[in-house]
C-alpha cells in the first residue's frame, strides 16, 4: 500500500488531492496547521471510502513541526511513497505597497515550507519515490498585484528543477502550476467580475474546480509519469 503525504490537505486544491488519493487506494496522511475539524472531516471521508487516513498538524514553515510530520507519517505507516507540497498562501498587493511582514509570510511558507519538507523526503522518502510540488501560471502572467507571490512560486519553481538532479535514489520531482481555480485562497477578495474576467483568459471559459488539479496529481503520483521529473506542468485550460 502506497502511503501519501498532502500538506494544506484540509480545504481547497488539498483535500481534493487528498480524497483523489484516497479513492486510489493511498493511505493518506492530511496535513493542516490550524482547523483539525475540517482535517478530521477529510480523513472520515477517505476512510469511508475504504482507505486508511490519519491527521497530522504541522505548521510547514516550522522546520521541527516538517519533521515531526514525517516522523508521524512513518511511525504510522512505515514509508512515504508520495510527497504533494500543496500548502501555502496568497497575498496579492502592488510591490510598492506591500509590507515586510506581507513578504516574509510568502516566504516562509510558500518557500521555506517547500525547503524543509524537501530536506526531509531526501532521507525518509522511499526508494523510487515521487514529490510534487505546487507553483502557479502567474509566475508567467505579470499581473499587476501578484510580484511576491509569483516570486515565492517562481523560488519553489527553480528548487524544484535542482533537486530533481540531486535527490537520486529513483525519486521524481515535478511542479504542478494551477491557473484560477474555485477556492477560498483564490475567490477570497475577488469580485465576480474579476473572476470572469480571469476565467476569459482560458480556452474553456471558466476557472477550474480543485477535481480538475487534482486529477493531474493522481496521474504525478502514480508509476505512469516516472519517465517525467524536474518539470513544470500548466493546468491552466490554456491561459498561457
Amino acid at each position: 500500500m502506497r502511503t501519501a503525504i498532502i500538506t494544506g490537505s484540509s480545504r481547497g486544491i488539498g483535500k481534493s488531492i487528498a480524497l483523489a488519493l484516497g479513492r486510489e487506494g493511498y493511505n493518506v496522511v492530511v496535513n493542516y496547521v490550524s482547523n483539525k475539524g475540517l482535517a478530521d472531516e477529510v480523513v472520515a471521508e477517505i476512510r469511508s471510502a475504504g482507505s486508511k487516513s490519519i491527521a497530522v498538524k504541522a505548521d510547514v514553515s516550522i522546520r521541527e513541526e516538517v519533521i515531526h510530520l514525517f516522523e508521524a507519517t512513518v511511525l504510522e505507516y512505515g514509508k512515504i511513497d508520495v510527497l504533494v507540497n500543496n500548502g501555502g498562501i496568497m497575498i496579492t498587493k502592488p510591490i510598492k505597497e506591500a509590507t515586510e511582514e506581507d513578504y516574509y509570510q510568502l516566504f516562509d511558507i510558500n518557500v521555506k515550507g517547500v525547503f524543509y519538507a524537501l530536506q526531509e523526503a531526501a532521507t525518509k522518502l522511499a526508494d523510487n519515490g515521487i514529490i510534487i510540488n505546487f507553483s502557479t501560471s502567474t509566475v508567467k502572467l505579470m499581473l499587476p498585484g501578484y510580484g511576491l507571490y509569483s516570486a515565492s512560486k517562481a523560488a519553489v519553481e527553480q528548487m524544484t528543477r535542482v533537486f530533481a538532479k540531486e535527490v537520486g535514489r529513483g525519486i521524481s520531482v515535478n511542479v504542478v502550476s494551477p491557473g484560477p481555480t474555485s477556492t477560498d485562497l483564490f475567490l477570497n477578495g475577488k469580485s465576480d467580475e474579476q473572476v470572469q474576467r480571469l476565467a476569459g483568459m482560458n480556452a474553456f471559459n471558466r476557472i477550474a474546480e480543485p477535481q480538475d488539479i487534482a486529477n493531474l496529481v493522481v496521474f504525478l503520483a502514480s508509476e505512469k509519469s516516472k519517465w517525467i521529473t524536474g518539470q513544470v506542468i500548466a493546468a491552466n485550460g490554456g491561459m498561457i
